[in-house]
C-alpha cells in the first residue's frame, strides 16, 4: 500500500490525465450509446427543421398531404445559408439563433447534399457539447476548489451525470448552454476571489464575462435566469461593503467601491450584449408555444407539485435508477434506493455546511455556490408561485444552475475521501454515489428513465396492426393543428412509417402474421386541421376533406382537440384501438 502511495504521488500530474481521460472516455460512451435509437419529439423536430433553414409552414394545412410533403422541412437542401435559419426562427420560433445556426454547420459539414437529414448527425453536436463539459467542469471545479480530488470527482459526476446525459442525448442546445453556465460561473468566482482580497478584478476578466454572459443568452433566454442568480450573489457581498462604509466615506464612494464599480461596468455591458435578443424574445411570434408552462393551480390544491418536481430534478442530476418502462417492483426498489441515496446526500451536504471554517476555499463554496444554488430554485419557485410560470414541468430547463449542483456534491463527496479518518467507511459514499450515478447513465440510454415525451414507436405499431386487417383500405391520419408542436408530432408518426419502410426494404411493409405476410399497399395520408377561436371550423374542415376521398377509408385521429362527430359521418369507431402513449391519444375509425 505505501509503494503505491509513492508512486501515486510521484506521478500525481499523469495519473491526474489519465483519470480525466478515463472520465472522457465514460462520458463518450454513455452520451453516443443507443443516441438514435430513441425517436425524436416535437422539439426535436424543431430544432431540426429550423437549423435546416427552413421552416414548418411550408407544411400544408387543411389538406390532405402525403408522407413526404410532411417529412418535406428535413430533407437536406445544399441551398440554404445561415441566414435562412435566422429567419425562420424569427418568424417561427422562440428561441436565438446561434445553436441552430452551429447545428446548420454541423449538418452540412458531415450530411450528403440531398436525403433525410440524419438523427444521429444531429444529435451528436449536442453530445459533443455534453462531453466538453467533462474537462469544462474540472476546470470550474479547480477555480473554485483548488483541489484536484474536487476536480476529479466533479468530472467523474459530469462524465455519469443521468440529467447530463439525457440533455446530451436531445437534438436540442442545452449542453451548449451549459457551457456558457460554467464559463460565466468561472468569471463569477475569480471575481469574488479578488473581492475576498479586496482587489479589484481585472478588466480584462470583465471584458470576458461580458462576452461570455452575451454570447449565452444568444444560445438560449433561460440563461438570463444564471445571470440573476449570479446577481444575487454579488449582492450579497455588495450591500455589506455599503453598510461598513456609510458615514465613513464620502457617499458615492460608500456605495461604488472600486471593485464593484468594475462589476458595475460589466454587467451594464452585460445588459447591453443581451438587449438585442431579450427584446426579441418580447415580440416572438406564435407566443401559445410557451402557454404550457400555464399549468395546474400551484397556489391551491397542486401546492407542492413544483417543489416535489424540483427535487426530483435535481436528485436526478446525480441519483437515478430505473423508474420507467419496467415492472413494479423494480420501480419500487429504484425508489427506495434512490431515496435512501438522497438522504444520504443531503445529510453530507448538511454536514459540511455546518462546518465552521477560515479557509477561503470553503467560504468561497458557502459563498457563491451555495447561494448561487438557493438563488436559482427560489428563482424557479417564484416563477411558479408569484408568475403563473411553472418551470418545473421540464427538466430541461433546470440546465442554468445544473453545473452548480454538481460542484456542491463534488466538494461534499470529496471531503468525504480527505476526511482525517481517510477509511473506506468515509470514501464508500463518494464510489456509491458515483455508481449509482452511472447506473442511471445506463438507464437513462437504455430508456428506462427520462424517456421522450412523444412515442410514436409505440403509435406506428398498433397503426400497422389495424391495417394488416384491411390492407387494401387506405389510411389518414388527422389532428389538430395549434402551432408547430402538432406539426413535429406527426413528422413522428411519418417519420416511424418511413423507418419501418426501410428497415424492410421497401414500400411494402409487410408484418408476417399466422396466416402470412399481409402486404400494406401505401404509407397513410396526413391532414392537418388548423384549430381557430372556434374549434368546429377545424371539425368542418375534417368532413370537407372526407368528401374528397373514396370509400372504404380508415381514420386515425390523433390528439384530436375538436368535436369529430364521425359516427354522424357514416364512421363507426373500432373500440379495440382506441389507445394512449406517451404524446399521443389515437382511436381508429372505419368509414365504409
Amino acid at each position: 500500500m505505501s509503494f503505491v502511495r509513492s508512486y501515486l504521488k510521484k506521478n500525481s500530474v499523469w495519473v491526474h490525465l489519465w483519470l480525466v481521460l478515463f472520465w472522457l472516455a465514460v462520458g463518450i460512451g454513455l452520451r453516443f450509446t443507443n443516441l438514435e435509437s430513441k425517436p425524436p419529439w416535437a422539439d426535436e423536430w424543431a430544432t431540426l427543421v429550423f437549423s435546416l433553414g427552413h421552416g414548418f409552414r411550408d407544411v400544408p394545412l387543411d389538406q390532405i398531404i402525403s408522407l413526404d410533403a410532411l417529412l418535406l422541412p428535413v430533407q437536406l437542401d445544399s441551398t440554404t445559408q445561415a441566414g435562412d435559419v435566422v429567419r425562420r426562427l424569427m418568424q417561427e420560433s422562440t428561441h436565438p439563433p446561434l445553436y441552430f445556426i452551429l447545428t446548420h454547420q454541423w449538418l452540412k459539414l458531415f450530411s450528403p447534399q440531398s436525403g433525410l437529414v440524419s438523427i444521429w448527425q444531429a444529435r451528436s453536436l449536442s453530445a459533443l457539447f455534453g462531453v466538453l463539459g467533462i474537462p469544462a467542469i474540472f476546470g470550474c471545479s479547480w477555480l473554485l476548489s483548488r483541489s484536484l480530488v474536487v476536480s476529479q470527482i466533479a468530472a467523474g459526476l459530469m462524465a455519469v451525470s443521468p440529467y447530463g446525459i439525457y440533455l446530451a442525448q436531445e437534438t436540442r442546445h442545452y449542453t451548449f448552454a451549459i457551457l456558457w453556465v460554467m464559463a460565466s460561473l468561472s468569471c463569477l468566482i475569480v471575481t469574488v476571489r479578488h473581492l475576498q482580497k479586496n482587489v479589484p478584478p481585472p478588466n480584462w476578466l470583465m471584458l470576458i464575462w461580458v462576452f461570455i454572459n452575451s454570447i449565452g443568452v444568444a444560445t438560449h433566454y433561460f440563461l438570463a435566469l444564471t445571470l440573476v442568480a449570479e446577481t444575487f450573489v454579488l449582492l450579497g457581498f455588495w450591500l455589506p461593503q455599503i453598510l461598513s462604509r456609510l458615514g465613513k466615506k464620502p457617499l458615492l464612494e460608500a456605495l461604488f467601491p472600486l471593485p464593484f464599480r468594475r462589476i458595475g461596468i460589466a454587467m451594464l455591458g452585460t445588459f447591453i450584449g443581451c438587449a438585442g435578443w431579450i427584446f426579441a424574445g418580447r415580440d416572438i411570434p406564435d407566443n401559445q408555444l410557451t402557454d404550457w408552462i400555464q399549468h395546474g393551480n400551484p397556489l391551491g390544491s397542486e401546492f407542492f407539485e413544483p417543489i416535489g418536481r424540483l427535487i426530483a430534478w435535481i436528485t436526478t442530476m446525480v441519483l437515478l435508477l430505473p423508474i420507467e418502462n419496467t415492472s413494479s417492483i423494480v420501480v419500487i426498489i429504484s425508489s427506495v434506493v434512490l431515496t435512501i441515496g438522497l438522504l444520504g446526500l443531503i445529510f453530507a451536504v448538511v454536514k459540511y455546511l455546518a462546518k465552521s471554517t477560515t479557509k477561503l476555499n470553503s467560504l468561497l463554496l458557502k459563498q457563491v455556490i451555495v447561494r448561487f444554488i438557493l438563488a436559482a430554485t427560489l428563482l424557479v419557485l417564484a416563477f411558479a408561485y408569484g408568475f403563473d410560470r411553472d418551470l418545473t414541468l421540464a427538466a430541461r430547463f433546470q440546465f442554468f444552475y445544473f453545473p452548480a449542483v454538481l460542484l456542491l456534491v463534488a466538494v461534499v463527496l470529496a471531503d468525504n475521501w480527505q476526511s482525517i479518518a481517510r477509511g473506506w467507511r468515509t470514501k464508500s459514499i463518494v464510489v456509491v454515489t458515483l455508481l449509482i450515478s452511472f447506473l442511471g447513465g445506463l438507464t437513462v440510454i437504455n430508456n428506462y428513465g427520462y424517456t421522450k415525451p412523444d412515442r410514436p414507436d409505440i403509435v406506428v405499431p398498433v397503426m400497422i396492426e389495424a391495417q394488416q386487417l384491411t390492407p387494401q383500405i387506405p389510411v389518414l391520419v388527422a389532428t389538430v393543428h395549434k402551432n408547430h408542436e402538432q406539426t413535429g408530432e406527426m413528422m413522428g408518426i411519418a417519420w416511424e412509417w418511413q423507418k419501418m419502410g426501410s428497415e424492410v426494404g421497401d414500400r411494402d411493409l409487410g408484418i408476417v402474421g399466422a396466416n402470412g405476410p399481409s402486404p400494406l399497399q401505401e404509407y397513410p395520408k396526413f391532414l392537418l386541421l388548423h384549430k381557430k377561436e372556434d374549434s368546429t371550423v377545424a371539425t368542418r374542415n375534417l368532413y370537407r376533406n372526407l368528401d374528397l376521398l373514396p370509400r372504404p377509408l380508415d381514420i386515425w385521429l390523433i390528439n384530436f382537440a375538436a368535436p369529430d362527430e364521425l359516427e354522424q359521418n357514416g364512421c363507426s369507431a373500432d373500440e379495440y384501438f382506441k389507445r394512449k402513449s406517451p404524446g399521443y391519444r389515437y382511436r381508429l375509425y372505419h368509414c365504409l
